[in-house]
């Protein structure tokens, strides 16, 4: 009977590990097509490089987020989980007179950072329960 339950918690634990890790890396790569609109500009070369690389600003830093997160499941998810809540209070104030508007299309970015921050924090805690 032990063995099965240990099985069976390395089951959750890997999963529990690799699914916030692979998530955050597909939020990323979402994040990063946003950038590719710099195409449509013409903008000549080196134009089209520097606006590349400003469009890629918020993917650079969720990839710092994510290597830190990657060893501080603590600290990473709480910040997966801020900056997802800053992103709807951010759009919210933008359009304040009818906030609910933001509502809808903000937790397209803003719950998935969410949900990351959340495993991460879980993750911590299946880590510091052993």
């Amino acid at each position: 009977m032990k063995k099965i339950i240990l099985k069976k918690n390395k089951k959750v634990n890997k999963w529990l590990f690799w699914t916030p890790r692979i998530l955050a890396i597909l939020f990323v790569m979402f994040i990063s097509l946003f950038a590719l609109d710099i195409f449509d500009s013409n903008l000549g070369f080196w134009g089209t490089i520097l606006g590349l690389f400003m469009h890629l600003i918020p993917s650079f830093l969720l990839i710092i987020v994510l290597l830190i997160a990657w060893r501080y499941n603590l600290v990473g998810g709480i910040i997966f989980i801020g900056l997802g809540v800053l992103y709807f209070i951010s759009t919210a104030i933008r359009l304040w007179p009818q906030w609910y508007i933001a509502l809808s299309w903000s937790m397209i970015i803003a719950l998935p950072a969410i949900i990351i921050g959340v495993m991460f924090i879980l993750n911590w805690m299946k880590k510091r329960k052993r």
